[in-house]
């Protein structure tokens, strides 16, 4: 019987060996935590393998957590996600922070060596900055540690995080088309539901906030005109960043050799920009008018100069100098934008004139994550806390003051000229430089953007286009991959082709 149980003993120990100890003693653990602290504790305990088995599984599918953060990104703000009472950026830089954790653990597996480079420096420059304004108290309120980091974070940090992660697991060519047919999908998805929303109609919570929250801002002339905002914030986020993705996939689709990739690219390019019209964003015009302009430069071709620059003449004269298509409420609202008598544009003036009042006594700005809730309203500068910026720009202003303004001015530009340089200079393949200057032109866009609204920092825009400015450094590392894959895909191709016309002659024998 002994001879047995102890047979019996040795074969569960050498079946579990030491998970059935560590099991075992996680058991007891979490029945002392109950014991001394309570359930909560216990339950953490419990799920404390999950937790291991989770973080294992992370190593593995690092680049099914990548795509998990994209999709993160892209819906947070969808009206129709729940919410779950958490932060919207919290699972956002919870994903990034895990990403980067996983890539410095297994740092043999991954390119640092492809940071290294002047996006890198400008982001650490403007991150350095803000860091410093934690001791910034021109509100006479004292250092306020959680209303810094809530402001910084979103601000300087995400920007970084954005940079790290996309250059480092967007690193092959295979990954970097996965990444633009993804970024499409999605594109094409909001693209979708902004038609949805005018010819079938709003969500319940989607009608919730615009009849509440969003009633000012997005039923205008009279409740005649309703601005639709897609699975974006509001109508301004989705009007610009859908402008930025059609000026990049426009770029990427006339540049691109391989027919499947064109088509797709032009497509989403086309689709995207229909959808910024029923936006009512007057500023996403000028945006897209801004990248293609940029891209006139960077094509290094007076076959696509000369066209670009005649078809957006030709834009620009028919929206600012003739009265075509006034029936349409659109078409009117985009036209409104080269008035210079109108009254939002007017009233922005005015704010920024008071603003100017204030900010002439404080050089640093009221202090980054100064806002409504932080600032009581005897303060100086609580109306500065409370006036609507309006623009990116004007907010980062208010925050950091004329000295962090041009921090974050010259920064911008210069990780923007230097990916410029690479794509003017460094690449030498016509189609990879053309995705380059999706990215860069897409960039262009977004800044004026930034300028006309606050939208730089919003979701989903800060991840895809500073992540895409980052891409573009990327690009001469892997240019040589690039060159074969793209020779395998245009042999097929051509196969392709080759097969079909075979079969074409042969119907006609």
């Amino acid at each position: 019987m002994n001879n047995t149980y102890s047979s019996s003993l040795k074969n569960l120990q050498s079946n579990l060996g030491g998970r059935g100890i560590l099991l075992f003693l996680l058991f007891v653990v979490a029945l002392y935590e109950f014991y001394s602290i309570g359930f909560s504790a216990f339950a953490l305990v419990c799920i404390s393998p999950i937790i291991i088995l989770a973080v294992r599984w992370s190593f593995e599918y690092r680049m099914f957590l990548f795509w998990v953060l994209f999709t993160i990104n892209y819906l947070i703000q969808w009206k129709n996600i729940p919410s779950f009472g958490v932060p919207i950026s919290l699972p956002n830089e919870m994903l990034e922070i895990l990403l980067l954790t996983i890539a410095i653990i297994d740092v043999k597996e991954n390119h640092f060596d492809r940071c290294a480079n002047m996006m890198l420096v400008a982001l650490l420059a403007w991150c350095t900055f803000c860091t410093i304004e934690v001791f910034n108290d021109t509100c006479g309120l004292g250092i306020n540690i959680g209303a810094w980091y809530t402001g910084a974070r979103l601000m300087a940090f995400q920007l970084l995080y954005a940079f790290l992660v996309y250059s480092i697991y967007i690193n092959t060519p295979k990954i970097l088309i996965k990444y633009l047919y993804v970024w499409g999908a999605f594109a094409l998805f909001a693209s979708y539901w902004v038609w949805k929303q005018q010819h079938i109609g709003f969500s319940p919570k989607e009608s919730a906030w615009l009849y509440g929250a969003g009633r000012a801002t997005h039923i205008i002339q009279g409740g005649t005109l309703i601005r639709y905002f897609s699975i974006y914030s509001d109508a301004a986020n989705f009007g610009i960043g859908i402008a930025s993705t059609a000026v990049a996939f426009i770029i990427f689709g006339i540049t691109s050799k391989i027919k499947k990739h064109k088509y797709f690219f032009l497509i989403t390019g086309l689709a995207c920009t229909w959808a910024m019209f029923p936006s009512g964003t007057r500023t996403a015009i000028a945006c897209m008018m801004a990248g293609f302009m940029a891209y006139i430069f960077l094509s290094k071709s007076f076959k696509i100069a000369i066209p670009f620059t005649i078809v957006f003449t030709l834009a620009v004269f028919f929206l600012a100098f003739t009265n075509i298509g006034q029936g349409n409420q659109q078409i009117r609202r985009m036209r409104s934008a080269f008035n210079k008598n109108d009254a939002s544009a007017n009233q922005r003036t005015i704010n920024q004139q008071t603003m100017r009042k204030y900010m002439k006594e404080a050089p640093w700005g009221i202090g980054v994550g100064m806002n409504f809730e932080n600032v009581p309203a005897n303060n100086k500068y609580w109306k500065m806390a409370t006036i609507p910026p309006d623009s990116e720009y004007v907010f980062i202003w208010l925050r950091t003051g004329i000295i962090g303004l041009s921090t974050f001015l010259i920064t911008t530009f210069a990780m923007l000229f230097f990916a410029c340089w690479i794509v003017f200079f460094k690449l030498k393949s016509p189609s990879l430089r053309g995705i380059g200057a999706g990215f860069c032109c897409a960039f262009v866009s977004q800044q004026l953007g930034g300028y006309g609204n606050q939208v730089l920092m919003q979701f989903p825009n800060c991840l895809v286009f500073y992540g895409g400015l980052s891409l573009v450094y990327v690009l001469p590392h892997i240019e040589n991959e690039w060159t074969k894959y793209e020779e395998v895909q245009l042999a097929k191709q051509k196969e392709k082709e080759r097969i079909k016309l075979e079969k074409k002659l042969a119907k006609r024998v």
